[in-house]
Protein backbone atom coordinates (compact mmCIF):
# COMPACT_ATOMS: atom_id res chain seq x y z
CA UNK A 1 0.00 0.00 0.00
CA UNK A 2 2.92 2.45 0.35
CA UNK A 3 3.71 2.00 -3.14
CA UNK A 4 0.60 3.72 -4.21
CA UNK A 5 1.01 6.60 -5.31
CA UNK A 6 -2.14 7.95 -6.41
CA UNK A 7 -5.70 7.18 -5.10
CA UNK A 8 -9.10 8.02 -7.34
CA UNK A 9 -11.77 8.64 -5.03
CA UNK A 10 -15.28 8.49 -6.44
CA UNK A 11 -17.69 11.43 -4.97
CA UNK A 12 -21.64 10.91 -4.54
CA UNK A 13 -22.88 14.11 -5.24
CA UNK A 14 -26.08 13.24 -3.23
CA UNK A 15 -24.69 12.11 -0.16
CA UNK A 16 -22.83 14.43 1.45
CA UNK A 17 -20.70 13.03 3.84
CA UNK A 18 -18.54 11.37 2.12
CA UNK A 19 -17.02 8.10 3.79
CA UNK A 20 -14.93 7.09 0.43
CA UNK A 21 -13.45 10.65 1.21
CA UNK A 22 -12.82 10.11 4.89
CA UNK A 23 -10.81 6.82 4.22
CA UNK A 24 -8.79 7.99 1.35
CA UNK A 25 -7.36 10.74 3.48
CA UNK A 26 -6.74 8.40 6.14
CA UNK A 27 -4.49 6.46 3.65
CA UNK A 28 -2.90 9.48 1.71
CA UNK A 29 -2.16 11.06 5.01
CA UNK A 30 0.03 8.08 5.69
CA UNK A 31 1.48 7.05 2.52
CA UNK A 32 1.41 10.44 0.72
CA UNK A 33 -0.41 9.28 -1.91
CA UNK A 34 -2.34 12.05 -4.58
CA UNK A 35 -5.81 11.92 -4.56
CA UNK A 36 -7.87 12.23 -7.34
CA UNK A 37 -11.61 12.79 -7.10
CA UNK A 38 -13.88 12.10 -9.31
CA UNK A 39 -17.63 12.63 -10.05
CA UNK A 40 -19.43 10.46 -12.43
CA UNK A 41 -22.29 12.20 -13.80
CA UNK A 42 -23.22 13.82 -17.12
CA UNK A 43 -26.33 15.78 -16.51
CA UNK A 44 -25.14 17.87 -13.85
CA UNK A 45 -22.79 20.41 -13.10
CA UNK A 46 -20.85 19.60 -9.75
CA UNK A 47 -17.55 21.87 -10.18
CA UNK A 48 -18.56 24.09 -7.32
CA UNK A 49 -18.77 21.08 -4.55
CA UNK A 50 -15.77 19.52 -6.17
CA UNK A 51 -13.59 23.12 -5.73
CA UNK A 52 -15.28 23.66 -2.34
CA UNK A 53 -13.85 20.11 -1.20
CA UNK A 54 -10.29 20.41 -3.46
CA UNK A 55 -10.19 23.77 -1.49
CA UNK A 56 -10.29 22.32 1.37
CA UNK A 57 -8.17 19.24 1.35
CA UNK A 58 -5.58 21.55 -0.07
CA UNK A 59 -5.64 23.49 3.03
CA UNK A 60 -5.28 20.46 5.29
CA UNK A 61 -2.27 19.70 3.00
CA UNK A 62 -3.12 17.08 0.78
CA UNK A 63 -2.41 16.75 -2.84
CA UNK A 64 -5.62 16.66 -5.20
CA UNK A 65 -7.08 16.97 -8.34
CA UNK A 66 -10.96 16.85 -9.27
CA UNK A 67 -12.93 15.99 -12.32
CA UNK A 68 -16.45 14.83 -13.70
CA UNK A 69 -16.86 12.58 -16.33
CA UNK A 70 -19.06 10.04 -17.77
CA UNK A 71 -18.96 6.89 -19.90
CA UNK A 72 -21.19 4.56 -21.15
CA UNK A 73 -21.72 3.72 -16.88
CA UNK A 74 -20.74 3.93 -13.89
CA UNK A 75 -18.10 1.22 -13.81
CA UNK A 76 -16.27 2.13 -17.02
CA UNK A 77 -16.45 5.68 -16.09
CA UNK A 78 -14.53 5.03 -13.01
CA UNK A 79 -11.80 2.48 -14.88
CA UNK A 80 -11.17 4.87 -17.64
CA UNK A 81 -10.66 7.58 -15.50
CA UNK A 82 -8.43 5.14 -12.83
CA UNK A 83 -6.41 4.35 -16.26
CA UNK A 84 -5.67 7.80 -17.55
CA UNK A 85 -4.33 9.22 -14.09
CA UNK A 86 -2.95 6.03 -13.56
CA UNK A 87 -4.54 5.44 -9.63
CA UNK A 88 -3.19 2.56 -8.05
CA UNK A 89 -6.91 2.39 -5.69
CA UNK A 90 -10.06 2.93 -6.17
CA UNK A 91 -12.10 4.12 -3.35
CA UNK A 92 -15.93 3.74 -3.59
CA UNK A 93 -18.86 3.63 -0.90
CA UNK A 94 -21.37 1.21 -1.36
CA UNK A 95 -24.80 1.44 -1.44
CA UNK A 96 -26.19 -2.27 -1.32
CA UNK A 97 -28.83 -2.84 -4.30
CA UNK A 98 -32.40 -4.61 -2.92
CA UNK A 99 -32.16 -8.45 -3.60
CA UNK A 100 -35.09 -7.64 -6.41
CA UNK A 101 -32.99 -4.82 -8.19
CA UNK A 102 -29.50 -7.51 -7.94
CA UNK A 103 -31.59 -10.76 -9.50
CA UNK A 104 -32.56 -8.18 -12.43
CA UNK A 105 -29.26 -6.24 -12.56
CA UNK A 106 -25.55 -7.04 -11.99
CA UNK A 107 -24.72 -4.23 -9.41
CA UNK A 108 -23.04 -1.56 -10.59
CA UNK A 109 -19.99 -2.29 -7.54
CA UNK A 110 -19.72 -6.19 -8.76
CA UNK A 111 -19.38 -4.87 -11.71
CA UNK A 112 -16.46 -2.12 -10.82
CA UNK A 113 -14.84 -5.24 -9.00
CA UNK A 114 -14.74 -7.75 -12.56
CA UNK A 115 -13.25 -4.98 -14.71
CA UNK A 116 -11.04 -2.39 -12.57
CA UNK A 117 -7.00 -3.61 -12.89
CA UNK A 118 -5.94 -2.59 -9.39
CA UNK A 119 -7.44 -2.84 -6.04
CA UNK A 120 -11.21 -1.59 -5.03
CA UNK A 121 -11.57 -0.52 -1.91
CA UNK A 122 -15.63 -0.35 -1.14
CA UNK A 123 -16.81 1.93 2.12
CA UNK A 124 -19.69 0.75 3.84
CA UNK A 125 -19.52 1.96 7.31
CA UNK A 126 -18.26 5.05 9.35
CA UNK A 127 -16.72 2.43 11.88
CA UNK A 128 -13.33 4.07 12.74
CA UNK A 129 -10.31 2.05 11.27
CA UNK A 130 -7.83 2.91 14.19
CA UNK A 131 -7.40 0.58 17.23
CA UNK A 132 -9.81 -2.09 15.27
CA UNK A 133 -9.32 -5.45 13.91
CA UNK A 134 -7.97 -5.78 9.83
CA UNK A 135 -10.01 -9.39 9.01
CA UNK A 136 -7.71 -10.58 5.90
CA UNK A 137 -9.45 -13.85 4.34
CA UNK A 138 -7.68 -16.26 2.48
CA UNK A 139 -7.86 -19.84 1.28
CA UNK A 140 -4.89 -22.24 3.27
CA UNK A 141 -6.20 -25.37 1.35
CA UNK A 142 -5.18 -23.72 -1.98
CA UNK A 143 -1.16 -23.91 -2.74
CA UNK A 144 -1.31 -23.27 -6.13
CA UNK A 145 1.15 -20.45 -7.30
CA UNK A 146 -1.53 -18.15 -8.18
CA UNK A 147 -3.15 -18.80 -4.85
CA UNK A 148 0.19 -18.07 -3.04
CA UNK A 149 1.22 -15.02 -4.37
CA UNK A 150 -2.85 -13.93 -4.06
CA UNK A 151 -2.31 -14.59 0.04
CA UNK A 152 1.21 -12.71 -0.11
CA UNK A 153 -0.64 -9.75 -1.03
CA UNK A 154 -4.03 -10.08 0.77
CA UNK A 155 -1.58 -10.60 3.77
CA UNK A 156 0.56 -7.43 2.66
CA UNK A 157 -2.12 -5.18 2.10
CA UNK A 158 -3.79 -6.74 5.49
CA UNK A 159 -0.45 -5.67 7.58
CA UNK A 160 -0.35 -2.38 6.05
CA UNK A 161 -3.44 -1.05 6.94
CA UNK A 162 -3.53 -2.66 10.46
CA UNK A 163 -0.10 -0.29 10.48
CA UNK A 164 -1.51 3.14 9.12
CA UNK A 165 -4.36 2.76 11.24
CA UNK A 166 -3.07 1.27 14.68
CA UNK A 167 -4.96 -1.66 14.14
CA UNK A 168 -4.73 -5.58 14.74
CA UNK A 169 -4.78 -7.94 11.64
CA UNK A 170 -6.41 -10.95 12.21
CA UNK A 171 -6.94 -13.96 9.03
CA UNK A 172 -9.44 -16.16 8.80
CA UNK A 173 -9.55 -19.20 6.11
CA UNK A 174 -12.66 -21.66 5.56
CA UNK A 175 -12.04 -25.40 5.53
CA UNK A 176 -14.47 -27.45 3.79
CA UNK A 177 -16.72 -29.58 5.59
CA UNK A 178 -16.02 -33.78 5.85
CA UNK A 179 -17.33 -35.92 2.73
CA UNK A 180 -17.63 -39.29 3.57
CA UNK A 181 -17.71 -40.08 -0.26
CA UNK A 182 -14.15 -38.58 -0.24
CA UNK A 183 -10.92 -40.47 -1.95
CA UNK A 184 -8.49 -39.26 0.61
CA UNK A 185 -9.52 -40.64 4.02
CA UNK A 186 -8.05 -37.48 5.67
CA UNK A 187 -11.33 -35.24 3.85
CA UNK A 188 -13.81 -37.87 5.71
CA UNK A 189 -13.84 -36.59 9.17
CA UNK A 190 -13.62 -32.55 10.42
CA UNK A 191 -10.77 -33.64 13.10
CA UNK A 192 -8.27 -34.91 9.77
CA UNK A 193 -9.64 -31.85 7.76
CA UNK A 194 -8.76 -29.43 10.82
CA UNK A 195 -5.35 -30.84 11.67
CA UNK A 196 -4.34 -31.35 8.10
CA UNK A 197 -5.29 -27.61 7.58
CA UNK A 198 -3.91 -26.51 10.84
CA UNK A 199 -0.72 -28.00 9.61
CA UNK A 200 -0.93 -25.99 6.21
CA UNK A 201 -1.18 -22.76 8.29
CA UNK A 202 1.97 -23.82 10.23
CA UNK A 203 4.12 -22.61 7.17
CA UNK A 204 1.85 -19.96 6.38
CA UNK A 205 2.06 -18.77 10.08
CA UNK A 206 6.01 -19.08 10.15
CA UNK A 207 6.09 -16.94 7.03
CA UNK A 208 3.66 -14.53 7.75
CA UNK A 209 4.24 -14.05 11.55
CA UNK A 210 0.66 -15.00 12.70
CA UNK A 211 0.35 -15.89 15.84
CA UNK A 212 -2.75 -18.97 17.06
CA UNK A 213 -4.60 -16.04 18.97
CA UNK A 214 -4.64 -14.06 15.31
CA UNK A 215 -5.54 -16.70 12.56
CA UNK A 216 -9.10 -18.72 12.57
CA UNK A 217 -9.90 -21.94 10.87
CA UNK A 218 -13.26 -23.04 10.31
CA UNK A 219 -15.52 -25.53 8.75
CA UNK A 220 -17.91 -24.55 6.31
CA UNK A 221 -18.50 -22.45 3.16
CA UNK A 222 -16.47 -19.19 2.83
CA UNK A 223 -18.91 -16.78 1.91
CA UNK A 224 -20.76 -17.64 5.36
CA UNK A 225 -17.78 -17.85 7.54
CA UNK A 226 -16.06 -14.42 6.59
CA UNK A 227 -19.68 -12.13 7.43
CA UNK A 228 -19.93 -14.36 10.86
CA UNK A 229 -15.89 -13.47 11.56
CA UNK A 230 -16.27 -10.21 10.66
CA UNK A 231 -19.08 -9.71 12.88
CA UNK A 232 -17.38 -11.61 15.88
CA UNK A 233 -14.22 -9.47 15.98
CA UNK A 234 -16.02 -6.43 14.67
CA UNK A 235 -13.74 -6.16 11.87
CA UNK A 236 -13.58 -2.56 10.30
CA UNK A 237 -12.21 -3.70 6.97
CA UNK A 238 -11.96 -6.98 5.63
CA UNK A 239 -9.35 -7.74 2.87
CA UNK A 240 -10.36 -10.52 0.33
CA UNK A 241 -9.18 -11.65 -3.09
CA UNK A 242 -10.61 -13.28 -6.20
CA UNK A 243 -9.03 -15.74 -8.25
CA UNK A 244 -10.01 -16.48 -11.91
CA UNK A 245 -12.34 -19.38 -12.56
CA UNK A 246 -13.34 -20.02 -16.16
CA UNK A 247 -10.41 -18.46 -17.91
CA UNK A 248 -9.18 -15.23 -18.16
CA UNK A 249 -12.19 -14.11 -20.43
CA UNK A 250 -15.12 -15.63 -18.15
CA UNK A 251 -16.40 -14.20 -15.24
CA UNK A 252 -12.90 -12.69 -13.70
CA UNK A 253 -14.34 -12.46 -9.83
CA UNK A 254 -15.25 -15.56 -7.77
CA UNK A 255 -18.57 -14.49 -6.83
CA UNK A 256 -17.34 -15.74 -3.17
CA UNK A 257 -16.24 -11.68 -3.08
CA UNK A 258 -19.52 -10.55 -4.44
CA UNK A 259 -21.32 -12.05 -2.21
CA UNK A 260 -19.48 -11.37 0.83
CA UNK A 261 -19.24 -7.34 0.15
CA UNK A 262 -23.22 -7.03 0.89
CA UNK A 263 -23.00 -9.47 3.96
CA UNK A 264 -20.28 -7.94 5.85
CA UNK A 265 -20.76 -5.27 8.39
CA UNK A 266 -17.44 -3.90 7.36
CA UNK A 267 -15.44 -1.77 4.54
CA UNK A 268 -14.11 -4.33 1.88
CA UNK A 269 -10.49 -4.24 -0.23
CA UNK A 270 -10.64 -6.76 -3.12
CA UNK A 271 -7.47 -7.75 -4.06
CA UNK A 272 -6.65 -9.70 -7.40
CA UNK A 273 -3.40 -11.71 -8.31
CA UNK A 274 -0.92 -9.61 -10.78
CA UNK A 275 -1.60 -12.30 -13.80
CA UNK A 276 -5.78 -10.65 -13.62
CA UNK A 277 -4.40 -7.32 -13.04
CA UNK A 278 -2.41 -7.39 -16.31
CA UNK A 279 -5.01 -9.10 -18.14
CA UNK A 280 -7.52 -6.13 -17.06
CA UNK A 281 -5.26 -3.76 -18.42
CA UNK A 282 -4.54 -5.17 -21.39
CA UNK A 283 -8.50 -5.45 -22.20
CA UNK A 284 -9.11 -1.54 -20.91
CA UNK A 285 -5.74 -0.79 -23.17
CA UNK A 286 -7.35 -1.88 -25.90
CA UNK A 287 -10.94 -0.05 -25.90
Amino acid sequence: MQAIRSILVVIEPEHSESLALKRAKLIAGVTQAHLHLLVCDRKHDHSGMLGVLKAALLEDGYSVTTEQAWNESLHETIVDVQQAEGCGLVVKQHYPDSSLKKALLTPADWKLLRSCPTPVLLVKTSKPWTGGVILAAIDVGNTDNEHRHLHNTIIDYGYDIASLAKAHLHVVSAHPSPMLSAADPTLQLSETIEARYREQCRAFQAEFDIDDEHLHIEEGPADVLIPFMVHKLQAAVTVIGTVARSGLSGALIGNTAEVVLDAVESDVLVLKPQEIEDHLEEIVSHH
